[in-house]
């Protein structure tokens, strides 16, 4: 499927405004077709190439992808270069803006999807390392039916102590969708102790989510750029073909309304 890119600028309460990359797809001959919404984050950098083709990739499936830049109260929408100095002002800023900075970034920006004409009314959500942690907490959105967090660096991580208002475990009852997690085993970001309290905290709190580990996988392994020697393809690839069908399932697909059903497995092979 083609795409398209624009921006849009929105004020925010925050700080500046922000500017919301948008990838849009498009099929010629049908210019009243509708495409669910999915709300892109990116990880410290803001909306880098990588990300910009992440996006581009769920586009060309049928989707309105919205990528917010995550640090309008400090810079220009810009991204930050994959060096020394980008790195440090990446994570300054992402300690130093509010976490009711970031929710009000997810808010608005589904708000600007749902105002699209081309957008079918559902929406998704999804991110990697800071990004995922982002696209968690824009799961607790009621209005979000599906997210998929690559290698969600702060819901539990050794950066966490930095902002101990974090509340994103506590709230994780609140997410109401579907979301898939991913990450690679070889993370020390999320070190196994993390990822082990994520899983047993969405377990005992009832969310819907698939939790995926991958063998040698470091962290930012989707990241298509070689500065710091992460990025696998092939893994990148398989994490891709989850996030189709968790969309694809849940976005495209009407469902209509749960019923709360438990559902029977017969215990035979």
């Amino acid at each position: 499927m083609l795409i398209e890119e624009s921006h849009i600028d929105v004020a925010t309460q925050a700080g500046g405004d922000m500017r919301v990359f948008i990838t849009h797809p498009k099929i010629a001959g049908y210019p009243h077709a509708r495409f669910p919404g999915v709300v892109l984050f990116s990880e410290i950098y803001q909306v880098t190439g990588p990300v910009a083709r992440f996006a581009r990739q769920i586009a060309s499936h049928g989707y309105i992808v919205a990528a917010p830049s995550s640090y309008h109260e400090f810079t220009g929408p810009e991204p930050l270069a994959y060096d020394g100095p980008g790195t440090d002002a990446g994570n300054a800023w992402k300690v130093e803006k509010t976490l009711a900075g970031y929710d009000e970034d997810a808010t608005l920006t589904i708000d600007e999807l749902l105002k699209m004409k081309t957008c079918s009314g559902r929406i998704g959500t999804t991110g990697m390392c800071l990004g995922g942690h982002l696209a968690f907490r824009c799961a607790m959105d009621r209005r979000v039916s599906a997210g998929v967090c690559y290698f969600a660096t702060d819901v539990h991580s050794r950066t966490l102590g930095k902002n101990k208002n974090d509340d994103s475990l506590a709230r994780a009852g609140e997410i109401k969708g579907e979301i898939l997690l991913a990450f690679g085993k070889a993370d020390n970001h999320v070190p196994p102790a993390g990822r082990d309290l994520i899983r047993q905290t969405l377990h005992d709190k009832g969310v819907n989510f698939s939790f995926f580990e991958i063998a040698g996988a470091q962290h930012a392994f989707i990241r298509d750029e070689l500065s710091k020697g992460r990025y696998d393809a092939a893994v990148a690839g398989v994490c891709f073909q989850m996030l189709l069908e968790l969309f694809d399932r849940q976005l495209k697909t009407d469902l209509g309304p749960a019923t709360g059903e438990e559902q029977k497995i017969e215990d035979v092979c």
